[in-house]
C-alpha cells in the first residue's frame, strides 16, 4: 500500500491561504504533502495543464482538485477519501 499523503497542497512561500489551509489540515489531522510550485518548475506546470490555473493554493485530494481555500470542499472531498468522519 502506498504510504503517501492523499492529500497534496501546491502552494508558494508567499500565500497566506496556502499557510490557512495547512494550518487547517494539521487541526483535522489530515496528513499531507507540500509542493512550492516556486520551487518546483515541474509540479507547476503539472497542476496548471490539470486545472488551466496558476492560482494557489491548489489542493489535490485524491482526483479531485480545489482551487483556493474553499472548506466545503475540502471537507467533502476529505469525507469521500475516508480522510475523516
Amino acid at each position: 500500500m502506498d504510504n503517501a499523503p492523499a492529500v497534496k497542497i501546491y502552494s508558494t512561500s508567499w500565500c497566506a491561504y496556502c499557510g490557512a489551509v495547512k494550518e487547517y489540515l494539521d487541526k483535522l489531522k489530515v496528513p499531507y504533502s507540500e509542493i512550492n510550485v516556486e520551487q518546483d518548475q515541474a509540479a507547476m506546470h503539472y497542476i496548471m495543464s490539470k486545472t488551466g490555473s496558476a492560482g494557489v493554493p491548489q489542493i489535490e485530494i485524491g482526483d479531485q482538485v480545489i482551487l483556493g481555500f474553499d472548506r466545503a470542499r475540502i471537507d467533502q472531498a476529505l469525507k469521500d477519501k475516508h480522510l475523516v468522519s
